[in-house]
């Protein structure tokens, strides 16, 4: 089990580094929920391919550093840049999926400007 929730999870990952909305959404369910922690949520594949649609038109880079999974949860965590208006960005990122039928049912990510924190201890 643990094999075909992980190669769901590649698939998606591949998906997002071409930055190929289409192939991310055939390994959704059709009801699938996408959270950005802090900024978006967004039910059901239309709602996800339209919000997509207004994402910046190169993809992120990105490396995953770990995948860890169980039953029907992926959690995979990494680093990635984005271009931005004035540069590029460093982000550090952690994702959390819920595979139903081997489909993502839920996908929370969590994603973090490098920097953009102040010192917290």
């Amino acid at each position: 089990m643990a094999n075909e929730i992980l190669s769901v999870v590649e698939k998606v990952n591949a998906a997002f580094a071409a930055g190929d909305v289409e192939a991310f959404l055939t390994q959704c369910a059709d009801d699938v929920v996408f959270t950005m922690v802090g900024h978006q949520r967004v039910e059901g594949k239309a709602a996800i391919r339209k919000w997509m649609a207004n994402s910046p038109s190169e993809p992120p880079k990105f490396s995953v550093q770990s995948v860890i999974a169980t039953q029907d949860r992926v959690v995979c965590y990494g680093d990635m840049t984005m271009t931005e208006a004035d540069g590029t960005g460093s982000y550090e990122y952690c994702d959390v999926y819920r595979i139903e039928n081997g489909k993502v049912k839920e996908l929370r990510a969590y994603v973090i400007k490098i920097g953009s924190v102040g010192d917290v201890w």
